[in-house]
């Protein structure tokens, strides 16, 4: 009967899951509209001269596209931050990343016990590190590392290693609107007595314990955050998934208590599913190595083992450039900044000929990394639908263009999230038919 139980219950974990993704489906795709003012912002783009200098030599060093990247049925899908803009990298350096693993390796549970995170492999832990000091973007010493399947998970690790265990009612987690969309969804999705979701961080006016989210650079828009709450009961997580220099210029070592990193923001790969966290104090790294040894009994080696690799190779692109290994042009974030540097320049100019968008404004500021002055370019564009078109996803979706309305940031549907990270083929599909919107 116990072994029966256990498998319906299975079952209704993966019946309730796929059912809250079709509502959640659903929901995306059905919103009522809202109505707000409308302003403007400037849209010049910065570092042109740049960047038309290195159009041509990013073009040139990856000829090649990816047979998968494909518009099926004309429909231009932008709505999630899928990375595959960095396939043509990694496909260009070869075998420099391949990792084989043999069949004995990782037979037991353990990669350390002497370690806090006792399932974090030395290997991952000393190439984050080390890419950290390189781009100097954030504060490693007396630091725990605790790795996760990605930043969702080391969310909801550090949410449960926040919550006081023994408070009358749920902890409010909040975030400044326009928030990523996902953290209410997160925050409710176990419906903990622990915390819940408090929404707009500029909203909050009680005197309570509180966690805040501070995203930064923004996701949606790119902007770059400070915490809005200023109570001495308030908790900070810092994620910095987007703070590296492809996107938006280095201009300190961040050195919070809590900073989130993710891999998939970092070099693009996604499905190897693995972030981690810098955490300071060593009672709230305890609790949340502690939620995930409970949820999933630690994280993959095999893919902690191919996320160290890679992260290693970034580093020694830059580290060891003038090898005979490297080429000019394979620093990774080089690379990459160039060519976010180029879709930016060709986003902008599609949105000013159609002349019924907008797009944020960014301050330009000297990166420490990379000694560039530019403005920040993030990897999606918050994009504004001008005049009485008040919802702006299904604007674009007549137009078979699918982004992701404002109203799931806790914005205004003339608000659209836009992924800017597709690959080649789709970014200059979507800018050419952005273009010829009139």
């Amino acid at each position: 009967m116990e072994l029966k139980a256990m498998i319906l219950g299975h079952f209704l974990v993966i019946s309730l899951a796929l059912n809250a993704g079709l509502l959640y489906r659903d929901y995306c795709n059905n919103g009522k509209h809202k109505s707000v003012e409308f302003f403007s912002f400037k849209t010049e783009c910065k570092n042109e001269s740049l960047v038309t200098k290195r159009d041509t030599h990013v073009a040139g060093r990856f000829p090649f596209e990816s047979s998968s990247s494909k518009v099926v049925d004309g429909v231009i899908d932008l709505d999630h931050g899928d990375p595959t803009m960095y396939e043509r990298y990694w496909q260009q350096m070869g075998d420099k990343t391949t990792v084989v693993i043999p069949g004995w390796k990782f037979v037991s549970y353990f990669s350390d016990r002497r370690s806090l995170c006792w399932f974090l492999e030395p290997e991952l832990a000393s190439s984050i590190i080390r890419l950290h000091k390189l781009v100097g973007n954030a504060v490693t010493e007396n630091r725990y590392i605790v790795v996760g399947t990605g930043s969702t998970q080391l969310f909801q690790a550090v949410l449960y290693a926040l919550s006081p265990s023994n408070a009358s009612e749920p902890i409010d987690v909040l975030c400044a609107a326009p928030f990523y969309s996902s953290y209410p969804l997160i925050t409710e999705f176990l419906k903990s007595g622990l915390y819940k979701w408090g929404g707009d961080a500029h909203k909050f006016r009680q005197n309570k314990p509180y966690i805040e989210l501070v995203t930064s650079p923004n996701n949606p828009d790119g902007l770059s955050r400070q915490a809005v709450v200023d109570q001495d009961q308030g908790m900070l997580i810092h994620d910095l998934a987007y703070y590296w220099p492809q996107y938006t210029p280095i201009s300190y070592a961040a050195d919070h208590n809590i900073m989130l990193f993710t891999v998939s923001k970092t070099t693009g790969h996604a499905g190897t599913r693995l972030g981690w966290a810098l955490i300071k104090d060593e009672e709230i790294a305890k609790k949340m190595t502690e939620f995930i040894m409970l949820s999933t009994i630690g994280v993959s080696k095999e893919s902690q083992l191919r996320a160290a690799k890679i992260l290693q190779v970034v580093s020694d692109t830059h580290e060891y450039r003038t090898n005979q290994d490297f080429r000019e042009g394979d620093s990774f974030f080089e690379h990459s900044y160039y060519l976010m540097a180029k879709r930016w320049k060709q986003l902008r100019n599609a949105v000013n000929q159609s002349k019924i968008f907008s797009l944020p404004h960014f301050p330009s500021a000297k990166c420490t990394f990379n000694g560039h002055t530019f403005a920040t370019q993030p990897a999606f564009a918050w994009l504004k639908c001008e005049g009485e078109i008040y919802d702006c996803e299904k604007f674009l979706r007549e137009h078979k263009i699918w982004t992701r309305s404002g109203k799931h940031f806790g914005d205004s549907t003339k608000y659209v999230r836009v992924s800017v990270l597709p690959r080649d083929e789709e970014f200059q599909q979507f800018t050419d038919r952005l273009r010829s919107i009139i």
